[in-house]
């Protein structure tokens, strides 16, 4: 059975990447998109948190990952993140012309 202060832990660092998601929500990206960006910087410091053998690599990239969207606007964050996409074909809504009267014109 897991340790009470460890669930709190993973419970206050998942509430914590609660911002950043709403940062990138309000940027227009996918939500499958931002739901593996909390997972993955979750997990990262979780790791931190209870195996601090990496500290000196993880944490700055922790802190960045976390604050990354805090210091970018989410205009530059849509801008860099948005897939292109092809144009779309032109459709064409002109009327067809009426049909010829039989017996020339009125």
């Amino acid at each position: 059975m897991p340790a009470p202060w460890l669930l709190a832990l993973a419970l206050v660092l998942g509430l914590l990447m609660l911002a950043p998601a709403r940062r990138l929500r309000s940027a227009g990206l996918d939500p499958s998109t931002i739901g593996f960006y909390a997972v993955v910087v979750w997990a990262l410091a979780m790791l931190v948190a209870v195996r601090p053998f990496g500290t000196r690599v993880l944490v700055p990239v922790v802190l960045l990952a976390f604050l990354a969207p805090f210091l970018a606007p989410p205009e530059t964050i849509a801008r860099l993140l948005r897939r292109r996409e092809p144009p779309r074909p032109i459709k064409d809504v002109t009327p067809p012309d009426p049909p010829e009267l039989p017996g020339g014109s009125p």
